[in-house]
């Protein structure tokens, strides 16, 4: 950076490495498990950890009795290739001191201690399995003291899953339950029967299931559930547990792989896609307002340097006045120029009227600038048609009008309303069609962060959409 020139030009790599590489995040991360273990070398811990540290999935799946918590648990650890952990196979996976101490405790019909499972699980979390490929901790913690417990221990989970549905339900579930005694799988006389008659033979009804222990245990969830949550507010997913089993594991598939909220600092770097009329200027205008971004339109920046007494100007100028197409080459120095100002990399920017092909999407890339937001507008034809060929301009007082919408208070005014050539019918046809053509190009360019809107609706409706897809993480996309 020169600051002897004027205006001061930051290049863009600067923010784009750190987000791009999760930087602030990694750093985050590590300074976590610094304090949480508390090592003799941090130094070589810390290097440790960026050698073997690799992300799993770390999931808890927590909810009432009856709620689906072990099939839940077992679907996900398939679909991920992860470990399944709970109370009941700690027994059978570890071979310690620990895990005689706690059938002492079963045996006499006592609860085991808070501490015991943590360091149960602690163990278990060790082994090279849970490292390797991540794991799912089924229906543990189940009270606040055993949350604490966890945190203390290092123990964090990625994610909280909490199926939730009601009593009545639940009891309901619970009175069809049956166990099969040889494999531990749990059917239900009605809702899910085995398929198989051997299988259906040896089935039993489960203990822990009739009505009056199903009350008491709903309570004691009851009772305990909020001090849990309290400790994972950050990460938890509350999802109705009374639906087929697939539309509850869809909905617990797609936030696993959903991004994770971040605090890490970045600049909102918003492209706004759409064709024309398709209100891009009106939504970028509100995002601007509300969140302090620059709104940078490359008509506006290209009528601005018209006006202005520069070598760029004149060449711009010199393919205006014969009515020739701006080369790209011009445009994205234009662009370069305004996004690498001060106000542009401190406080973000709105993007929109480029790029209008993938090749100049390709091209604002290759020069640093990439948007972490990508927002399509769509609107149909017809709605395209009805908004820009209905409108018009008082030629007197530069005031826009339109007949449906805004439509001009007097005769005489209406009288001497003006079309622009560009609102005819089959100019703004010619349009649509071009944008069609490049429109598809352009988001498969930007697979990764576009987010489809529909635009055919009141302005502040749409900007409800655009807002949430600006504050909250994007949907993840491998």
């Amino acid at each position: 950076m020169d600051e002897t020139r004027k205006p001061l030009l930051i290049p863009p790599e600067f923010s784009n490495y750190a987000e791009k590489n999760e930087v602030f995040q990694t750093i985050e991360h590590l300074m976590k498990q610094l304090v949480i273990h508390q090592p003799d070398d941090p130094l070589a811990f810390l290097v440790n950890i960026l050698e073997h540290d690799e992300k799993v999935p770390e999931i808890v799946v927590q909810g009432p009795p009856a709620s689906g918590k072990r099939t839940m648990s077992k679907t996900i650890a398939k679909t991920l290739g992860c470990v399944h952990i709970n109370l009941a196979n700690l027994f059978m996976d570890l071979d310690s001191p620990d895990v005689k101490q706690a059938q002492m405790y079963f045996e006499s019909k006592k609860e085991v201690p808070t501490d015991l499972w943590i360091s149960m699980i602690h163990e278990r979390l060790k082994k090279t399995d849970c490292i390797a490929k991540g794991w799912v901790l089924e229906g543990f913690p189940s009270s606040r003291s055993q949350a604490l417990a966890l945190q203390v221990a290092g123990i964090i989970p990625k994610h909280f899953v909490l199926l939730d549905a009601q009593d009545t339900v639940l009891i309901e579930r619970a009175v069809g339950k049956r166990i099969d005694p040889q494999t531990g799988d749990i059917y239900h006389a009605t809702f899910d029967p085995a398929t198989e008659v051997e299988v259906a033979m040896r089935l039993v009804p489960d203990t822990n299931s009739a009505e009056s222990i199903m009350i008491q245990r709903l309570n004691q969830y009851h009772r305990n559930i909020d001090g849990v949550l309290s400790c994972y507010k950050k990460i938890i997913k509350k999802i109705n547990a009374d639906q087929p089993k697939t539309d509850v594991f869809s909905q617990v598939h797609s936030y696993l792989c959903s991004n994770q909220y971040t605090v890490a600092p970045h600049t909102p770097r918003v492209l706004l896609l759409g064709a024309t009329g398709s209100g891009k200027s009106v939504q970028a205008s509100l995002i601007a307002r509300k969140y302090n971004l620059v709104s940078v339109n490359c008509d506006v920046l290209i009528k601005q340097s018209l006006a202005e007494d520069s070598k760029l100007g004149e060449a711009i100028r010199s393919y205006k006045d014969k009515g020739m197409e701006i080369p790209d080459d011009l445009i994205l120095q234009l662009l370069r120029n305004r996004l690498s100002q001060l106000d542009c990399v401190t406080r973000g920017w709105v993007l929109h009227a480029f790029p209008t092909t993938r090749r100049q999407a390709e091209a604002l890339s290759s020069l640093g600038f990439e948007p972490n937001r990508v927002l399509l507008l769509d609107v149909p034809k017809d709605t395209i048609l009805e908004r820009l060929t209905l409108r018009s301009t008082d030629p007197q007082t530069g005031e826009r009008y339109h007949l449906l919408y805004n439509p001009p208070r007097t005769t005489e005014v209406k009288q001497r309303l003006q079309t622009h050539p560009e609102d005819q019918e089959d100019r703004v046809t010619e349009r649509f069609l071009t944008y069609q053509e490049h429109i598809e190009d352009i988001a498969d360019y930007y697979e990764r962060t576009v987010q489809h809107i529909n635009a055919d609706q009141d302005p502040h409706t749409v900007f409800e959409y655009i807002e949430s897809m600006i504050v909250n993480p994007l949907p993840r996309k491998e």
